[in-house]
């Protein structure tokens, strides 16, 4: 059974992380070093409860709500800058992935690979719907997206530490999110297909 709520917890991090890195991060790290719900301690994740990385994740949040404000939201996402944060994204999921197994004496390295996978899915679908909503809401209101999308990152992190399981229903909805924006493309593209 600890294996089981492991596994959630890393799952519902990594999907946390994969939605926006730096805030889901700082949170857990916070929570690992007062060593509520979680503790990295003696395992190789152990440095996430250093001062010093929870001061980069710090930095790391403001340098992005700059971005974002000075170029858009839009802009930071596709861009190099979007392209950095991701790959920050993916590497903090599979740290906390791997900590939250070594965490009970698991092997780390299966949560390097299933961070990598779950902030992935939880970044294509992200993406794919902040896309099409973007599309359909005016300026101001497309620039409260990113504030959506770390309220609801740091829920998933803190709500994973709390009740592990509620990460399944997590990877599900982001999973259903991910297919139904690629369905909803291919019909676009296909009605255009037919109007030639």
């Amino acid at each position: 059974m600890t294996l089981f709520l492991d596994i959630c917890l890393g799952i519902g991090l990594a999907l946390a992380v994969g939605l926006r890195p730096f805030l889901p991060a700082l949170l857990v790290a916070a929570l690992a070093r007062g060593d509520v719900g979680i503790d990295f301690e003696h395992t190789k994740a152990a440095f996430v409860e250093r001062p010093a990385f929870l001061a980069a994740l710090v930095v790391g949040v403001v340098v992005l709500v700059l971005a974002e404000r000075r170029l858009g939201p839009d802009r930071v996402e596709r861009g190099p800058f979007g392209a950095a944060v991701a790959g920050i994204g993916l590497g903090l999921g599979a740290l906390l992935f791997g900590g939250a197994l070594a965490d009970d004496g698991y092997a780390f390295w299966p949560g390097l690979i299933g961070g990598i996978a779950c902030a992935a899915l939880a970044q294509a679908a992200v993406r794919s719907l902040f896309a099409r909503t973007r599309g359909r809401l005016d300026a101001e209101a497309a620039k409260a997206l990113p504030v959506y999308a770390e309220g609801s990152s740091l829920s998933l992190a803190g709500l994973s530490v709390l009740a592990p399981p509620i990460s399944l229903p997590a990877l599900a909805f982001l999973a259903w999110l991910l297919l139904g924006g690629r369905r909803s493309e291919g019909r676009k593209y296909a009605g255009l297909r037919i109007l030639k």
